[in-house]
């Protein structure tokens, strides 16, 4: 169902901290689209995959792995693991790529790194795409809280038990986030091949300091991160989606489209955190026509 290729070109490249990445690009001809990938720590092949059919519209598809994660560098110097590293990072690759003023496209984790580019460095993007991500990190915590809440009041209290005592590979407490995840990460009875080759290759210690050990308990370095004062600055035309069952949920994106001057929200019905996955022919109507309207 999803395009599996490899790269047209593939290329290491130093960062100014002396880090090494590397990046990926299909097509060689058209406007280039630039994706940044969820996770923290996660390769970037699970958001990679599902965007190559843009190469059968003449766009250029590219993307990298982060520092931390895939085949880029993983130094074990919890230092580097901030936000605002991850800015100087991707605008050394968009240098080092000559992307120019570009088409970005952020997903989960990907999208707080696009929204913390786009307030800092706004003039290099002419176009971008917030999928399933937030911009208010206490918000999306009390949405989390009510996520857990569907799983009843004595699920919670276990939860909370193990999470106060820091027995959370304890069975029980591992079947609840597995039980979430299928509601909220991706809703398909079985999860992509990609999906999981990415979720095989999670850099847990990068995404333990910045988010926290799951995708429902944020302990790590962002939990207090929000922008959404700071928006106002991206005044690019922007594609805002979610998924109505999304771990980062309707609520999220509303905030994200009301901070920005020039935005338009999508909310699809069947999907959770992969719309791309769950409802792959209109994520990429919604895209397509989102992307047309700049050319």
């Amino acid at each position: 169902m999803w395009q599996e290729r490899e790269p047209d070109e593939t290329r290491e490249l130093r960062l100014a901290s002396g880090h090494r990445v590397v990046t990926y690009r299909w097509g060689r001809s058209g406007p280039a689209i630039f994706l940044l990938n969820g996770g923290p720590g996660l390769p970037c092949e699970y958001l990679t995959v599902p965007h190559l059919w843009l190469l059968d519209r003449g766009w250029q598809v590219v993307s990298y792995d982060q520092l931390g994660c895939g085949r880029s560098d993983k130094p074990d110097d919890p230092s580097l693991w901030r936000i605002e590293r991850y800015v100087d990072e991707v605008e050394d690759v968009r240098n080092a790529l000559g992307l120019g003023r570009m088409t970005l496209l952020g997903h989960s984790w990907g999208g707080w790194l696009a929204i913390e580019y786009g307030v800092t460095h706004p003039e290099h993007i002419a176009r971008l795409v917030l999928s399933n991500t937030c911009a208010d990190m206490p918000h999306l915590i009390g949405e989390l809280e009510r996520l857990r809440a569907s799983l009843g009041p004595e699920t919670v209290a276990m939860m909370q038990r193990h999470e106060a005592e820091g027995t959370l590979d304890h069975p029980e407490y591992a079947a609840a986030i597995t039980i979430l995840n299928y509601r909220h990460v991706c809703r398909l009875q079985d999860w992509p091949a990609a999906v999981r080759r990415s979720l095989d290759d999670w850099n847990m210690a990068v995404y333990g300091a910045m988010q926290g050990p799951n995708e429902f308990l944020y302990v790590g370095n962002l939990k207090a991160w929000n922008r959404v004062a700071e928006l106002g600055r991206i005044t690019c035309p922007t594609l805002v989606t979610v998924g109505l069952h999304d771990e980062l949920p309707p609520a999220c994106a509303m905030r994200i489209q009301h901070g920005l001057p020039d935005a338009r929200l999508h909310v699809f019905p069947n999907s959770s955190h992969m719309p791309f996955y769950e409802e792959p022919s209109v994520y990429q109507e919604v895209l397509l026509a989102f992307l047309a309207d700049g050319q």
